[in-house]
Order: C-alpha cells, then structure tokens, then sequence
C-alpha cells in the first residue's frame, strides 16, 4: 500500500521573509490559489501578530481557498495564539502552528531558560492553542542541533498536550542527511504515542542538505514536509518543494505518494520566480532553464536515440510543453494569452491589452520572446502609480572616453533633469539620478542577470538601497541594461519616503 506524504507549503511564510521578495495581499492570494490547483495539503500563510499586513493576508487567503488546511505561525505565546486564531476565522480548515526553541543554544541564549521551564511552556502553548484549533502543529525549533533524548521528552510532552502534528526542524540547515534521518528515527524509537501525531520535516539548505535531509526524515518515518517553491526562503533557503515531490514520482520503489498535481510545477515556480522578482539560478534541479538541456555533444546524441538515456524525467510531467508557442512580433492576444495562462498568470481584458503593448514594443527588439520576458511584462504594472517615473534617458559612453547621461524625470507629476558624468554609463546615469534625488543614499547591492542568451535580451537587475539606516530593495528590467540599473533604483526610491 502507498503511503501518503502530506505537502506543507511555506512559500507565503518562510519563502517571504527573503529581502526584497515581499508580496502585497494581492499577490499572495494569487500564489495561494497556484498553491492549491498544485495539491499542496498545508499552506502557511503567515505569522499574523507579526505585522498588519501579515494579519490581513491569512484572513483574506483564508476567504481565497477551499480545500487546503491554512495555517498561520506563532511563538509559544498566548497573544500571537490569540491573534492567529482571529486571523484564521475564516478559513474552511484551520491549523495554529506554534513552538518554542528546544536546543541548548535557544534555552541558554535565547531565553535563558532550563529544560524544564521550555517544556512547561510548549505544553501550555499547544492547550493553549487547543481551545481555538483542533489541529495544532508544534514545531521544536533547532531540533537538528537538539540532543535527540530531551527532544523525545519535549515531542511526548506535546503530543500527549493535544498536538496533531510535531514539527521537527533542522533550523539552521547543520544536520548530515544521516544524523537527521538518525533523529527522526529514535523519536519513532523512544517517543511514547508518536503515532498519534503527524512528524514533519523542516530543514534548511545552509550547507545545501535541505533536500536530502528531507528525503533522509520521510524514509524514517515523517510524514510532512515543509516546502517552498524554487526551495526559497531565509539565508540558503529552504527544502524545494518541486525536489521532494519528483524524488518520490521518479523512485516509485520507495512507495509514497503525494497529492501533487506535478504538471503544475513549472508554472507554479515562474509565478513565483516573476511576483516575488526572485531569479531561478539556470542549473535549478527540475525547475531551471537547463534543466533539460543537453550541450554535450555525446548527451545529444544519446538523448535523440533514447530520452532515457540522459532524461529521468519527462519535462512535460513537470508542465514544460516541448510544442509550447513561441512567441514573436506577430504573435496575437491569444497567443500571449495562452501562454501567461500556461505559466500560471490570468489576466483581466483590460490588463492584457496593456501587456500586449508592451509585448509588441519588445518583440520589435527581440528575435524571440521567452517565458521570463513575459513574467516581467505581466508584472511591469506595479510601477504604474509610483511616485517617481522616468521620462528620458540618453547616455553617452565609449572606450577611452568619459560616459555621460542625461536624465529627465517625473516626480509626483513635477519635471526635473539633470546631466552627470560616471565611470561607465550606468555609474554616470545613477549620479545623474542622485543630483535629483538629492539625498544620502547608499547602493549595497547590484546584481544583474540575462534571462536568456541573446544579446538582444531583456536584463533583470536587483539593487539594494541604504537610506536612513534602512534597507530597500528594487528590481529594473530592460533591453537597455544602463535603463533597468535606473529603473531598479527608482523602484527602490519609491519604497521610501522622499522630502520635498
């Protein structure tokens, strides 16, 4: 008999907390109802005491879906329980997800506490949590760096409190893929009543086991796993939730399943990849560009004899259409349509006809449009009601000469222009910015990526902004590198406050 491995997706939770990943309301429920036409079984969608915005995203999310049980965080503390609960009022299947840390690290440091008192309050958090909620995870934080005898108590301990589900990360991705399976393994070994209780995997990927650690508890007998698509979230991110499900789809011989529709998975990963401005490193197992790609010349000619020679996968198990329609100047609305649809994003008629405009101008430049261009035009609208817009931008640069730009922008509807020189034409355009914007402001990071291979490509650049002690994040896209470089600024100029 296949066993059923239930899909724990904290791609709205843990994936969120990225810098510079954050989705409005909005957004979320788009990746929520994504989330729910994958399969997925669990969808945490926030942790609501810990702002406004987060609180509002779990209730509307709640009112969005039907089927998945929503989830929201919480500390071992009776008012983040109490604000959870209130969230969660509308959801059809509700879930409190609370805990404390267990390793010494946590109760020495963290809360200088002892062992004792940490189990007194994990108890009192899952009764606590009990009064609201039938189903509640508890969740013992640092448990891969927690000595594997006081977790069993901890873990007995809550379940007999009324805990559904027992929550066993490797926080800060430390453990060996033998050590955790090891650990997973004694709790089923030595806990009293473990089977009344789901055991849950989630692990970190700061030494990049998060995967095979994952793979390590459910062969050991756990039976969640916490997930996030592309395997993003905090530091080196999280386990990927498109990896655990493909192992277990590819090794049927381990005999456990998921409720996961997999052709779903490509599309899913793009939205997320295009909301969140979050790229998708090409050589990303199952979900990355060259995933099935094949250069070698010895892999083609085996994979044109046999696909299974190289393939262990079939791409379009995972949603990428080998026929897809390639998109060119003289594509149509339906044809754009068609494809945002295939990569997850539906658009109203009045939305797409702006996308399409913007389709076409680009296709003028471009020999071929690719999945990722359109990600990026479906979401160029967030930029329509920013404060500050560019209006021109004209920059001269060459080899042994100094580059200039001259630079006209819209602030609030007020026209301002300004001419700097800079050493390269990007470093001179953002000098021109800065003689606008005339403020301290610091540029921490500048990453630039290609969304393809032609130079004819459309650029992705990420910035990070130092401003007032504070940190700001903002994404450009062009065919012009120099004009995504201001756009990514700007877009991290209109996410904060700017004095006349």
């Amino acid at each position: 008999m296949t066993d059923k491995l239930f899909i724990f997706d904290t791609t709205l939770r843990d994936g969120e907390q990225v810098p510079g990943c954050q989705l409005n309301t909005v957004e979320k429920i788009q990746v929520a109802r994504a989330l729910e036409a994958l399969g997925v079984d669990v969808i945490e969608a926030g942790f609501p005491v810990s702002s406004p915005g987060d609180f509002n995203s779990v209730i509307e999310i709640s009112k969005a879906v039907t089927w998945p049980s929503i989830c929201a965080l919480t500390r071992a503390v009776e008012k983040d329980i109490d604000v959870a609960a209130e969230a969660l009022k509308y959801a059809k299947r509700k879930r409190i997800h609370t805990g404390i840390g267990t390793s010494e690290y946590h109760i020495k440091y963290k809360f200088n506490s002892t062992r004792e008192e940490i189990i007194e309050r994990a108890v009192a958090a899952v009764k606590y949590a009990k009064k609201y909620v039938e189903d509640v995870e508890f969740y013992a934080e640092d448990a891969g760096r927690t000595e594997n005898e006081y977790l069993a108590q901890v873990v007995e301990a809550v379940i007999k409190a009324g805990a559904t589900v027992v929550n066993i990360p490797d926080t800060t991705g430390y453990c060996l893929p033998s050590e955790f399976g090891s650990k997973i393994k004694y709790l089923f070994d030595h806990v009293d009543g473990i089977h009344n209780a789901v055991i849950s995997t989630h692990c970190h990927n700061d030494l990049g086991m998060a995967t095979a650690n994952t793979m390590a508890g459910v062969l050991n007998g756990a039976r969640q796993v916490e997930v996030t698509l592309n395997g993003i979230g905090e530091r080196a991110g999280n386990t990927s939730l498109e990896e655990i499900v493909m192992i277990l789809k590819s090794h049927k011989e381990i005999g456990i399943d998921t409720n996961i529709n997999t052709r779903k998975i490509y599309p899913s990963s793009r939205m997320v990849s295009g909301l969140m401005n979050m790229p998708i490193q090409p050589n990303k197992a199952i979900v990355g560009r060259n995933a099935f790609a094949h250069s070698s010349g010895i892999h083609q000619d085996g994979v044109l004899k046999n696909v299974q020679t190289y393939e262990i996968i079939n791409p379009q198990d995972v949603g990428i259409d080998d026929n897809s329609i390639i998109l060119t100047a003289r594509s149509g609305h339906a044809a754009l349509k068609h494809r945002l649809s295939a990569l997850g994003v539906e658009l109203s008629e009045e939305k797409l006809d702006k996308v399409y405009e913007d389709f076409l101008k680009l296709a003028d430049r471009k020999k071929e449009i690719h999945d990722d261009d359109i990600l990026v035009l479906a979401g160029a609208d967030r930029s329509l009601n920013h404060r500050v817009k560019i209006d021109y931008l004209q920059v001269t640069s060459g080899i042994g000469v100094r580059s200039v730009a001259s630079l006209g922008l819209d602030v609030s509807g007020e026209k301002f222009s300004a001419a700097a020189e800079g050493n390269g034409p990007v470093d001179a355009a953002i000098s021109a910015l800065k003689k606008i914007i005339s403020r301290q402001m610091t540029l921490k990071e500048f990453t630039i990526q290609a969304i393809s291979k032609g130079s004819d490509d459309v650029g992705k650049v990420h910035m990070q902004v130092e401003y007032k002690g504070n940190y700001y994040y903002g994404f450009g896209a062009n065919t012009d590198i120099i004009a995504a470089s201001v756009e990514a600024y700007i877009d991290c100029i209109n996410k904060f406050k700017i004095e006349n």
